[in-house]
């Protein structure tokens, strides 16, 4: 027998074969698009979930930053209500002093008084915002705390000492408000004299 004359398969048999196999093609592709479809439905509902979660998100960043923007506008509209708040009794007592001195029968001692009073309850103020007075009276000269208005030849005093305060100075937390006027001890001039022919002979 040659191979011509192989048997064939019948051909309603090879039609079915046919059949079964475009069947198995197109049951693989049904699967597929339904799956696509499935993910594709997960991936919008993830996506509007995020959306979501975002615009949340910066509704609730925009409430922030108008809340930091408000409480910074009232920080800068109200740092002083505390300090005034602790300024207005001293000013209550001055102007009870005033009415007080204007009275004929006036205790001078009295009024020293109250006004003592007064003195420190603005100090007391000062203090609670921590305010201090640099009163360097018979401490060395700083440059950087004093100014020196003018300097005095004072025998019993060490050159560069502040000999006279004509007006105290202020730190606020301490950084210089206001430097202290001062009056500074020099050496005398024979002294000053002998320092330099000391130096010349050296």
């Amino acid at each position: 027998m040659s191979e011509k004359d192989e048997v064939q398969p019948p051909q309603d048999e090879v039609v079915e074969t046919s059949g079964q196999a475009e069947t198995s093609q197109d049951e693989p592709t049904e699967t597929s698009v339904e799956d696509l479809a499935s993910k594709i439905e997960a991936l919008e509902a993830k996506a509007e979930e995020n959306w979501d979660h975002f615009v949340r998100t910066k509704a609730e960043m925009d409430n922030m930053r108008r809340r930091a923007e408000r409480d910074l506008e009232n920080a800068h509209k109200y740092a002083l209500e505390r300090f005034a708040q602790e300024l207005l009794p001293v000013k209550d007592s001055l102007e009870m002093g005033v009415a007080a001195a204007q009275d004929e029968a006036a205790d001078i001692d009295k009024l020293r008084e109250g006004s003592e009073m007064t003195l420190r309850m603005l100090d007391s103020a000062l203090t609670k915002f921590n305010i201090k007075t640099v009163d360097p009276l018979d401490e060395p000269f700083n440059p950087e705390l004093h100014q020196a208005m003018t300097m005095v030849e004072v025998p019993d005093k060490a050159p560069n000492t502040v000999i006279n305060v004509l007006q105290k100075g202020y730190t606020l937390n301490d950084r210089l408000v206001r430097p202290a006027m001062v009056v500074v001890s020099k050496a005398a001039a024979d002294e000053a004299e002998t320092g330099t022919n000391m130096d010349e002979q050296a």
